[in-house]
């Protein structure tokens, strides 16, 4: 299993995402529970989010995506990048 890094870019209506974020976040808790999901939040200023994912490979990560709630209401922009953690508690072997 590969890990990545999701950047999350908000856009500019801030009243659709607030709508749209308890159906994302309960999607984000479904795939905690599975260990797809490894850590995420939201940055302090508001403006993005950064989600560690745990999958097969990088078209796995989109499939995951495509069907968040931000996704299909078009309320962020996404960016994956594959991330290879050298120290901390994720470290196996």
């Amino acid at each position: 299993m590969a890990r990545f890094a999701v950047e999350l870019v908000f856009g500019p209506d801030r009243e659709k995402r607030l709508a749209v974020r308890p159906e994302h976040r309960e999607y984000i808790a479904s795939l905690a529970e599975k260990g797809v999901i490894l850590a995420s939040g939201p940055y302090a200023d508001d403006a993005g989010a950064l989600i560690i994912y745990e999958a097969a490979d990088e078209a796995s990560v989109k499939e995951i995506i495509a069907a968040d709630p931000y996704t299909t209401a078009n309320v962020a922009q996404w960016t994956i990048r594959e991330w290879n953690p050298l120290m901390g508690p994720w470290i196996t072997g």
